[in-house]
């Protein structure tokens, strides 16, 4: 008896054991997928700074004249000046030496800066001078004056007692038209620091762009008497007003009707010298 239930146990796990290898063999062949490796990171870029358009040597650079570009690190030119706040920065206010093509990339050898020596030789026209003129909250347009601007100077004296009679004593006249400002006070460019804690000051000098002989009337005028200066319009043209105003001074009379009525009613004085004697002699 237990020899038949061993015969049939076996025969059931033998038929047990030929299904399942049955089985296996009918299933289809397991298929290998090779790992594939993920693809490279793309190679890291750097942006840089170009010229935007056209910039001929002698240009004072502004933001408007760059724009930015991504090269790869490996080609990137030594002394090319990388995008961001800094590098503008540096460029801002600063003098190109040479011709630059649109889409050219600046180098810092290409630039002079407003802190390196002999910028202001370099930002100077062919035959000018420069000359700094004192100003204060009201003879510099109240602090509103920045380089590049072009101001008129204007010279105001009082003469002597003795020289003038009332109505003539005060005098004002144009001494200079059209120049152009290379600096205030050390700020040779415009918003060249705008984080400067210094913006805020009014400015003590203005540095003007003059010919010699300008140079020279700029500096006796600065002896005489006090000095004003005005902002000419950007777009503002010599005109025959403007002529006809230059080389004509303006006295206390023409500007004060009871200073012309004090003059017209004291009449004209003469002094009269005899010798050792004196004598004011009034015309009525």
């Amino acid at each position: 008896m237990v020899l038949r239930i061993l015969v049939i146990a076996s025969l059931v796990l033998s038929a047990f054991g030929l299904g399942v290898l049955g089985w296996q063999l009918l299933q289809p062949p397991e298929v290998i997928v090779a790992a594939v490796a993920p693809p490279p990171p793309p190679p890291a870029r750097a942006r840089i700074i170009i010229a935007a358009r056209a910039l001929p040597a002698g240009t004072l650079l502004k933001d408007e004249d760059f724009a930015t570009r991504e090269m790869p690190p490996q080609e990137i030119p030594d002394g090319a000046i990388i995008a961001g706040e800094e590098g503008r920065m540096e460029l801002r206010g600063a003098l190109l030496r040479r011709y630059l093509d649109a889409g050219a990339i600046p180098q810092r050898e290409d630039m002079l800066r407003p802190r390196d020596r002999g910028f202001l030789a370099a930002v100077l026209r062919p035959g000018t001078r420069a000359i700094a003129v004192g100003v204060d909250v009201v003879t510099g347009a109240a602090g509103l004056i920045w380089p590049g601007d072009q101001v008129d100077l204007i010279l105001t004296q009082e003469l002597g007692v003795a020289d003038a009679p009332l109505a003539r004593r005060v005098i004002g006249e144009t001494v200079l038209t059209g120049a152009r400002v290379i600096a205030v006070d050390q700020q040779l460019t415009r918003g060249a620091n705008p984080t400067d804690a210094n913006t805020d000051r009014v400015a003590r000098t203005v540095t003007l762009e003059v010919t010699a002989d300008q140079a020279e009337r700029v500096a006796v005028a600065t002896r005489l008497g006090r000095i004003a200066l005005t902002v000419r319009a950007i777009d503002r043209l010599e005109t025959e007003l403007d002529l006809a105003i230059n080389g004509t001074a303006v006295f206390g009379a023409d500007v004060s009707p009871a200073l012309a009525r004090s003059a017209l009613s004291q009449g004209a004085r003469m002094r009269v010298i005899q010798g050792d004697e004196k004598q004011e002699v009034t015309f009525r």
